[in-house]
């Protein structure tokens, strides 16, 4: 049907509105759908009291994932789309359990009348508005919705297309729950005229202040002693800072797989066989497409955006001509003159941004964008729109004009309506930074520009190099079988032991690709073990390395004993000693307000810091010290304060002076305050229950 077709070309936008899928980006775990556990324990969850097991769980993973390969149009989920897939079912189940009972007791609910009216009545979902919305005319053409419903009710409509608007009508549902939801906690918020009144003075009062700093790095560590009681009297009082995760410690090796000088010779033997036939193509892009390891570029650059060997080329020759091959990096290329034509090499243009998360989602910020159109075309002024609305603040405050920029200074779609649309004339274009109201203004003199279609192939390395390190990494564990012969042979081989401290909930270790199964193998494995993979072998294939492991140490989930976290324990004392010490020699030698005097005492120097306010929270050369900002709220003008200790050293400070801003508008104050809290109610509401509950997490032992 046309609207799924329409659903699946929207697929970006519906991705973010209906199932929100980039969560967290983890790598794949190794368990696909319809592995068995042989009698393992099938609970995935336990959640505020309800148990979640393994099918449940399972299914809803497929659910989602059916649904998105609808999104998509691509049925191969790659490994990145599974973990986030197996994340927003995480969620969904959560929100669920935890919210479910909420909304019972308070009563909130969509009724049928009300589900009728977002999909079909006079106040259409967001959603549906955006999969029914005329391209031509911008407007919902309400006889598709009833065509589209129509199908579903009378079994014209494929079963997977059933599911798909089943899963839609769950999703707007839920959506209106929350809101209803968010409204509730919303209104029962609010700011007082007192703490607007706080909020005020403490924006308006503006500090400029000396200081001296005598750095904890100015006495030594050796000056510094520590007995075995100040260890546990410390430890003792700060219990709470050294809570620690369950966590494992691996030490592994890598066997690289690198091409080798073979590899790289059989590589420019291909692509100088391939050149005669490059040479006689028409459709360039369609063969670079299917015989490069990069797909073709559409882009055009002048003579200086190449270097000079590939300019000198391209400018004297021919459409048609083939240049190589040469090696760059790890590949080998052919370059050949697809086209020439003469465009503008730089374009001044200027916009409006919306951004999605201040006006609530992409279709709000689009149907903003659009109204902004309409008024522009309307006779609008573009520049007083932009300072009203824009919130890119640099341009905003010119109208939004970004000056004159050349290609490849902005982001692709940006660029792509900036040169490519006509001058004066307005384009909505969506990017990572928002929606953009887009009008180009001038454009510079068109100049030559080529665009070349670059046939690489990237220096890789052979089944048979594949084989031959793999048999040093089998040589190297048949012989070392438990950790401390691993040990002994990678020091007596000199080979490079690498270290690793992971979570159970880790996906990946830095440098190692699709590690999980590492990982996973740590948590199952006992102190000592040399690690295994799924099929029990010693030897994992992560990447493009044969990798090999131990698990050298086991951490427990809890605080952390005195010995584990000595060195830290440590270190505070001394910093707590050297503060006390820091203190003492100021106060010695403090006396009267006279801060050069004092400094001249110490043997340092006075410096400045201006414009500090309640809402500053570093000290500009001395980085972040809120004990500094707090102090200032006491003092008054020529003040000298006590001693500071802080994160850096210990301060001493003097208020030079004190400016006292000109805002009393107390209630716009106040509306600020609570519109604020309003905004932060949207999230802070549900993380508040979920927090409430209990939620046991085994999704590790699965995934």
């Amino acid at each position: 049907m046309a609207t799924l077709q329409k659903i699946r070309n929207r697929a970006g936008l519906l991705v973010a509105i209906i199932i929100g899928l980039a969560l967290v980006a983890f790598l794949l775990g190794d368990l696909r759908p319809g592995t068995t556990f042989g009698g393992q324990n099938l609970e995935v969850a336990e959640i505020d009291g309800e148990s979640i097991e393994y099918p449940e769980f399972q299914k809803k993973i497929e659910e989602i994932a059916e649904v998105y390969k609808m999104n998509t149009g691509n049925n191969q989920l790659d490994d990145n789309a599974w973990a986030q897939i197996r994340e927003q079912a995480w969620q969904t189940v959560v929100r669920e359990i935890v919210m479910g009972s909420v909304y019972e007791e308070l009563g909130i609910d969509v009724t049928s009348d009300e589900l009728f009216d977002m999909v079909q009545g006079n106040n259409l979902h967001p959603i549906i508005q955006q999969l029914f919305r005329d391209p031509n005319t911008g407007q919902v053409d309400r006889n598709q919705v009833l065509t589209f419903l129509k199908a579903i009710q009378d079994g014209r409509a494929t079963a997977q297309q059933r599911a798909y608007w089943l899963y839609i009508e769950k999703q707007i549902k839920e959506e209106r729950v929350q809101t209803k939801y968010n409204n509730l906690v919303r209104q029962g918020l609010g700011s007082t005229k007192l703490e607007a009144q706080m909020s005020i003075e403490a924006k308006n009062r503006s500090t400029n202040i000396q200081y001296i700093n005598l750095p904890f790095s100015s006495i030594p560590d050796s000056a510094v002693s520590v007995s075995d009681k100040d260890l546990k009297t410390y430890y003792n009082e700060h219990l709470d800072d050294y809570k620690q995760d369950a966590s494992r410690l691996i030490e592994y090796i890598t066997f690289d797989v690198v091409a080798s000088e073979d590899d790289d010779a059989n590589t420019l033997k291909w692509i100088e066989e391939t050149k005669s036939e490059f040479e006689t193509i028409q459709d360039n892009e369609q063969y670079v497409n299917v015989n490069s390891d990069q797909r073709f570029e559409n882009i055009y650059q002048k003579k200086e955006d190449l270097t000079a060997e590939l300019a000198d080329f391209a400018f004297n020759n021919e459409v048609g001509a083939v240049y190589g091959p040469y090696k760059e990096s790890n590949a080998y290329k052919l370059v050949k003159i697809d086209d020439f034509k003469d465009l503008p090499d730089s374009v001044k243009a200027r916009h409006i941004l919306i951004k999605p998360e201040t006006v609530g989602s992409y279709e709000k910020a689009l149907a903003m964008a659009d109204s902004l159109k309409a008024l522009v075309e309307g006779g609008s002024n573009f520049a007083k729109l932009a300072e009203e609305h824009s919130e890119d603040v640099g341009s905003a405050r010119k109208g939004g004009d970004l000056g004159w920029f050349k290609r490849n200074q902005m982001v692709k779609p940006f660029e792509e309506a900036a040169f490519n649309g006509e001058v004066r004339k307005l384009y909505t274009v969506t990017t990572q930074f928002g929606v953009h109201l887009i009008q180009p203004t001038r454009k510079g003199k068109e100049v030559e520009h080529v665009r070349l279609a670059i046939l690489t192939r990237d220096i890789e390395p052979s089944t048979q190099t594949y084989q031959n390190v793999y048999a040093k990494a089998s040589k190297f564990v048949s012989e070392n079988q438990d950790y401390e012969t691993f040990k002994n042979s990678v020091a007596e081989q000199k080979l490079t032991k690498k270290v690793a401290t992971v979570t159970e909930n880790q996906r990946e270790i830095a440098g190692l690709e699709y590690s999980r199964t590492m990982i996973r193998s740590a948590f199952g494995a006992d102190e000592g073990d040399i690690l295994a993979n799924n099929d029990g072998s010693p030897i994992f294939e992560l990447g493009d390395s044969f990798v090999i492991g131990a698990l050298a140490k086991v951490t427990k989930e809890g605080t952390a004993s005195l010995d584990e976290v000595k060195p830290r324990v440590e270190l505070a004392v001394k910093k707590q000693k050297k503060a006390d010490a820091l203190v003492a020699k100021i106060e010695s030698k403090a006396e009267g307000n006279d801060l050069e005097a004092i400094a001249s005492s110490l043997d340092t120097e006075v410096k400045d810091a201006t414009g500090l306010t309640f809402n500053s929270f570093s000290i500009p050369g001395v980085g972040s010290e809120p004990a500094i900002i707090g102090t200032l709220a006491s003092l008054e003008k020529d003040q000298v304060s006590a001693p500071v200790k802080g994160n850096n050293g210990v301060f001493l400070i003097k208020v030079i002076s004190i400016t006292e801003g000109t805002d009393e508008d107390v209630e716009a104050e106040q509306k600020r305050l609570a519109q604020s809290l309003g905004y932060r109610a949207n999230y802070q509401a549900y993380e508040a229950q979920r927090n409430a509950v209990e939620i046991e997490d085994n999704r590790a032992k699965f995934y």
